[in-house]
């Protein structure tokens, strides 16, 4: 199909030719129409599409349909602060953004959290510069790093004291199965091995880690991480059609909440 009758979806705009070009405003509100019948769906940075656009934010085909829209990442920041709040000595939680993406996760994470320090990793050349130049434009207090998780963890430097909030959202790949759901085992990388990449990097410190996970989540893939975490909880949030929502697995290291 083309043109008129192309239809903007998931395979269009992350695997197909869309991938890697800037969408206009128009291309936007047709994803959110064809895809889920809202042309306002990628709201991002607290904005609707037409408001962060005229604001000068881009955003690639891939990063459209991967962003964790405002009505995830508020939900999601609101179940990581109350978490926070039940931690001890948890002022000036630093959170860390692993897989940066639009960044837009922790850009809500700060608002329900005032005062923290946010950093975040973007490895791909291009999704970097776009998100740098975005949070420039919103002027968001955000301090976006260009190198993988492991090299920017190894470089981050946070007092033992201090409470580390961990935002984890690898890319999925096909990790995601239409019918056994989400294995966290699958993603890229693992969600175990970046848990254990954690606890040898930062062993004196208190962590939660806040990993976006699907309405369906493969157990297995959920036991494998149980044994790994202090304290665990899942949340789905119901903000799309059944069998389509997204939620947040929380987990922690040195407390329990």
């Amino acid at each position: 199909m083309t043109g008129a009758h192309l239809r903007y979806d998931r395979e269009l705009l992350l695997l197909g030719a869309k991938r890697n070009q800037e969408l206009d405003l128009p291309e936007v509100h047709r994803y959110g129409l064809d895809s889920y019948g809202d042309a306002d769906y990628v709201s991002i940075y607290g904005l609707r599409p037409v408001d962060w656009y005229a604001k000068g934010v881009r955003l690639l085909g891939r990063t459209a349909v991967e962003c964790t829209r405002d009505a995830l990442a508020d939900s999601i920041g609101r179940e990581v602060a109350a978490v926070v709040a039940r931690a001890p000595g948890a002022n000036d939680a630093v959170l860390v953004d692993l897989f940066a993406g639009s960044g837009n996760t922790l850009y809500w994470m700060l608002h329900h959290l005032p005062g923290s320090h946010g950093i975040a990793f973007e490895l791909d050349p291009v999704v970097f510069a776009l998100t740098s130049r975005n949070l420039a434009a919103l002027e968001a207090p955000i301090q976006l790093q260009h190198v993988d998780y492991e090299a920017g963890l190894a470089s981050t430097t946070v007092a033992s004291e201090k409470l580390i909030v961990l935002f984890v959202a690898p890319p999925w790949g096909t990790a995601l199965d239409k019918t056994n759901g989400l294995d966290l085992r699958g993603t890229t990388p693992p969600i175990a091995q970046i848990v254990d990449f954690v606890e040898r990097r930062f062993p004196q410190n208190r962590v939660l880690f806040a990993t976006q996970i699907y309405e369906k989540v493969d157990p297995a893939s959920i036991a494998d991480l149980k044994p790994r975490f202090d304290w665990m909880d899942v949340r789905v949030f119901d903000l799309n059609a059944p069998g389509q929502n997204h939620g947040v697995l929380l987990g922690t290291r040195g407390f329990e909440p």
